[in-house]
């Protein structure tokens, strides 16, 4: 679908284009000088679930998508292709492909992030010796040393959404794979890298720090791919693309593709772009992003957030000399809750649903526990279910669509929680985007669970706006952050009005419902 602003834009005007590809929706977004949204272009994100728990995008529909949204959000505009500067993209992150180098055909679909064909290889590796052995040999590095790296190694677990070892997976599930990693014929990349590959025709094969660091196999310490997790997993270094500035030429889109040259100037990972389109600038700035998942990300500025049981660090972004990193906390459902209930015919419309659980006083006892990808921070189970417990004669959609809501405010809660005990930084402002962020019955309930303010934009789609203002930077189009400070436009800001222990009986009995769905699925199933 596409829209525009009314009235045209000058001929003579320059605009900047910012395109996220996330997990549910692929957005484009066309901005002028005042940061304003001139046109608008989006598609929904196509999934394949060829088996139980395999979760996959088709590269060349994702390639046909992209470019048709770029397209129509510039003639949504009333504007012509040679307007626009330049072009930032962001991207979901940890969702890879690999690819045959000479060729430029893929050896197999993107594999998401949700993707949980890994679960298996990733608890025998949690489980292993050779984990314990690092565990304890960096435990004596570290009181040798006293270096954060060593403490960072002393805690290492892997996930399933940290590529590493799902494109190990690959490499030992499709022969053609490890072939052509074997004679330096593979490319590997996440969907940034591939985007850039095909704008370029094949002439520019690169990524972004931010991409890079979120992948688990990036080492943030040293700003490079990580050798030692490569030779654990046996993934030649050969594959990786060479690691770029956020805000960067990064080259031209070929100009048969639009019609004109159109400069790439920024590579983005979806929640660090949030991250700037939200201005939090600052060490301490809180950004929670309520999309596919949830996810809470805290600028630790120039230290490297060192990972406890949860939060794991990422860089933020790389300008030039300026590094930022941030600490994040993930949980892999809400929005994808939301979206599953619609899809039931639970509701109509997404804008009922805040309505529909201020209907009813509470639940009647039901809950949701948030499930369909496994349990993230703090729970870390990638074998729990979805549920709906506590059913009676008497619920109703009400309940049921208000036991969700909740579930994502509980979650919300446990990470606020771990970030707070977590964290050695003063929490600052705390800023909200995505979609489930423009539902008030989460919003009250998460501010009202962890007792802070939350400021909620004007425009939720932050990721665009982040994409568009690291490219508007690259090109001189926005001098500088305090001018990107001015343009960010604040819509409400939710402040606490229950005590938290208001909801403590809830909240228990949902933890009850959590534990009694982790560990469902057998270690086989996937």
């Amino acid at each position: 679908m596409s829209r525009c602003k009314e009235g045209r834009a000058s001929a003579t005007a320059t605009y900047v284009v910012g395109v996220d590809v996330g997990s549910i929706m692929l957005r484009c977004h066309v901005y002028d000088k005042t940061a304003e949204v001139r046109g608008v272009s989006s598609k929904k994100v196509e999934t394949l679930h060829p088996h139980l728990g395999w979760v996959e995008l088709d590269p060349e529909v994702l390639w046909t998508q992209v470019t048709d949204v770029i397209k129509e959000a510039v003639q949504a505009a009333g504007l012509q292709m040679n307007q626009i500067a330049g072009l930032g993209i962001s991207t979901q992150r940890g969702t890879f492909i690999t690819w045959n180098k000479k060729t430029g055909k893929p050896f197999h679909n993107f594999i998401s992030w949700k993707d949980q064909r890994a679960a298996e290889l990733v608890n025998s590796w949690n489980r292993g010796v050779i984990l314990k052995a690092i565990h304890v040999i960096s435990t004596i590095l570290y009181f040798l040393t006293r270096s954060d790296r060593y403490l960072t190694a002393s805690s290492l677990t892997f996930t399933t959404q940290h590529v590493s070892l799902r494109l190990s997976w690959i490499l030992q599930n499709i022969t053609e794979v490890q072939q052509a990693a074997n004679e330096n014929n593979c490319c590997f990349g996440t969907i940034d890298t591939w985007l850039l590959y095909k704008l370029t025709k094949g002439s520019v094969y690169a990524t972004d720090y931010s991409n890079a660091s979120s992948t688990g196999i990036f080492e943030p310490f040293q700003m490079c791919w990580s050798s030692v997790l490569s030779k654990l997993f046996s993934i030649p270094m050969s594959i990786y693309p060479p690691v770029e500035d956020t805000s960067h030429s990064f080259g031209s889109v070929d100009a048969e593709i639009f019609g004109v040259p159109i400069p790439i100037v920024a590579l983005v990972a979806d929640q660090q772009a949030a991250m700037f389109g939200q201005c939090c600038f600052h060490a301490g700035d809180v950004k929670l992003t309520m999309g596919t998942g949830i996810f809470w990300d805290v600028n630790t500025g120039n230290h490297l957030h060192t990972p406890g049981a949860g939060l794991y660090p990422v860089v933020g972004w790389k300008i030039g000399k300026e590094v930022v990193f941030l600490a994040e906390g993930n949980a892999s459902d809400a929005g994808s809750t939301i979206k599953w209930a619609k899809e039931l015919d639970l509701f109509t419309s997404v804008d009922e649903t805040s309505r529909m659980a201020r209907n009813v006083i509470d639940s009647e006892g039901v809950c949701f526990v948030p499930s369909f990808s496994g349990l993230q921070v703090p729970v870390n189970d990638p074998y729990a279910c979805a549920s709906f417990m506590g059913l009676k004669p008497s619920t109703t959609r009400n309940h049921l669509i208000r036991a969700m809501l909740e579930s994502i405010a509980f979650r919300n809660k446990q990470l606020y929680d771990t970030i707070v005990k977590q964290m050695r930084v003063p929490l600052r402002n705390i800023r909200a985007d995505g979609g489930v962020s423009n539902n008030s019955f989460v919003m009250q309930m998460t501010s009202d669970l962890i007792n802070k303010k939350i400021d909620k934009p004007v425009n939720t789609d932050m990721s665009c706006l982040g994409a568009a203002f690291l490219a508007g930077l690259a090109l001189g189009f926005w001098t500088d952050k305090e001018q990107l400070k001015k343009l960010r436009r604040t819509e409400i800001v939710f402040e606490p009005q229950r005590d938290s222990g208001e909801y403590k009986l809830a909240m228990d009995n949902w933890i009850k419902a959590v534990q009694r769905s982790l560990n469902w699925y057998s270690q086989t199933s996937y």
